[in-house]
């Protein structure tokens, strides 16, 4: 998880200029961040003393929260919100945050939702933005999905940058996962070329938690919990046939964190295979192989996949979707069709009950845990904002919320550590012998 390559000047912030006005926040009922603190990258003591002894200052985030004094006079400028990409759990709990603490507390002109993602802020294009309120945004986080809409694909950061231009906007948000960080940079670059003064803040939205520099997205923590309910089930139908196979596929395109921590928190999984451990499906030690051991010793099993995992195993022309991510091969039909081809060349009956729920998790609103992240990282997104940072995202690192440079959060995809604590839980847990 920890990069040790990483400088303390990679994690600074950019910023649109001086702090000139005071903070119309309260500060009898507030404490005011410090900017002269620091949230530590490294927790552990070795990689500190390595800093330490080779002279180098430690790595370290810049803390959100309010700043007592921030960059534009909150009560005149306008605020705008788009949401991209896939569906996740609590997209409309940070719309709702932010619109809250921009009208509450910041008391802002307007907040824009930018409508069907970054197609929306293309002027031209259908539907218009819409202007967002309080009334409007009240009981949002009850549902799933986000109110705004949402799409893929990439739109020209110089068209964008002109319609923030027209509606005079100094404040967009931009919540969604590694191709809508990407870009958001992008419309950040665009308008420090121009020499603008409009503050560009992400919001890391991805169910697969694979975004660097953070240690959790929101929406993870829910796609889990529900994962976790969906292998019950997966559970109790493989016990109620002969031979049975209870196969779920959850999501993870490039990295098994759902996959991983669902096998962990239900301790009937059997077989865990994720994107960045590869497995054989032939073999003494092959995936089948195994399978049938289970089988005959236990007469049932529960196997958990990746959308990701095993993509070496299948072959298919390479395709991607409109925002330029490899579209994978389905690995559970594959498996399936695998299983049953390989026990019935035994003789052996097997019962393979295939379960997909990767909609039916995407479209659920938040848990309560969920919900509590994402409040607050709406909440420190517009305090960034105000304070005139751009270019950067909320993260949450050691129990802390922190200020990402954008350029880090997208320098790489964050994925599991195949020698590290979590994967070896995952051994520990399903007992599945191989994949490490």
């Amino acid at each position: 998880m920890y990069n040790q390559d990483v400088r303390l000047e990679d994690f600074t912030i950019p910023t649109l200029g001086e702090p000139r006005f005071d903070s119309p926040l309260n500060p009898s009922r507030l404490l005011f961040t410090n900017e002269a603190d620091r949230v530590l990258y490294h927790s552990h003591l070795v990689p500190l003393e390595a800093c330490i002894k080779a002279g180098s200052p430690l790595p370290s985030f810049e803390p959100a929260g309010p700043r007592p004094r921030i960059f534009f006079n909150s009560s005149e400028i306008n605020c705008g919100i788009v949401t991209c990409g896939g569906l996740c759990p609590g997209i409309n709990d940070v719309i709702r945050a932010i619109v809250y603490e921009g009208y509450q507390h910041y008391h802002v002109s307007r907040i824009y939702g930018f409508r069907n993602g970054y197609h929306g802020m293309v002027k031209g294009n259908e539907p218009t933005p819409i202007l967002l309120d309080t009334e409007m945004v009240n009981a949002i986080h009850q549902q799933g999905g986000t109110i705004l809409g949402s799409s893929r694909g990439p739109q020209d950061p110089g068209r964008m940058v002109d319609y923030l231009q027209d509606l005079n906007i100094s404040i967009l948000f931009t919540i969604g996962g590694d191709g809508t960080l990407r870009g958001a940079s992008a419309i950040a670059a665009e308008i420090r070329k121009r020499g603008y003064r409009i503050a560009v803040i992400g919001i890391p939205k991805t169910i697969d938690n694979d975004i660097s520099f953070v240690s959790r997205t929101f929406g993870f923590e829910t796609a889990v919990e529900v994962s976790r309910t969906v292998i019950q089930s997966a559970h109790v139908e493989s016990k109620g046939a002969e031979n049975g196979v209870g196969l779920v596929k959850l999501m993870g395109r490039d990295s098994g964190f759902i996959a991983a921590q669902a096998a962990i928190a239900n301790a009937d999984v059997n077989f865990c295979l994720i994107p960045e451990v590869p497995f054989t499906l032939t073999g003494d030690r092959g995936l089948l192989k195994k399978l049938e051991e289970r089988l005959r010793r236990r007469r049932h099993a529960v196997i958990v996949v990746a959308e990701g995992a095993g993509q070496e195993l299948m072959t298919g022309a390479e395709r991607r979707d409109a925002s330029g991510n490899i579209l994978h091969e389905d690995i559970g039909v594959f498996l399936k069709d695998s299983i049953n081809a390989y026990f019935k060349e035994r003789g052996m009956p097997v019962t393979v009950k295939y379960i997909d729920p990767s909609y039916i998790i995407r479209s659920r609103p938040a848990s309560a845990d969920d919900s509590l992240i994402c409040l607050q990282m709406g909440q420190n997104a517009v305090h960034a904002g105000m304070a005139g940072k751009t270019d950067m995202m909320i993260g949450y690192w050691n129990s802390h919320y922190t200020h990402v440079p954008l350029a880090m959060a997208v320098s790489a995809r964050k994925k599991i550590d195949p020698d590290g604590v979590l994967w070896q839980t995952v051994l520990a847990v399903t007992e599945q012998g191989f994949g490490g």
